[in-house]
């Protein structure tokens, strides 16, 4: 399967706590970091809930 990579480019301060634990789930956590996962329909959805603080790192 494909992979994608996500970069955190928002900071979870003062933001719902779901938004945190979707941040967490998706292995980020600290502003810029980069991780890289499966391109799975799960990561994709958890990627259109945080449109503001992730982005798809090319």
């Amino acid at each position: 399967m494909a992979k994608i990579k996500i970069k955190q480019i928002g900071s979870p301060i003062r933001r719902p706590a779901k938004q945190e634990q979707i941040l967490i789930g998706l292995g980020l956590g600290k502003m810029h970091r980069v991780v890289e996962l499966e391109d799975t329909a799960e990561v994709r959805g958890a990627i259109r809930k945080l449109p503001h603080m992730v982005a798809i790192v090319e």
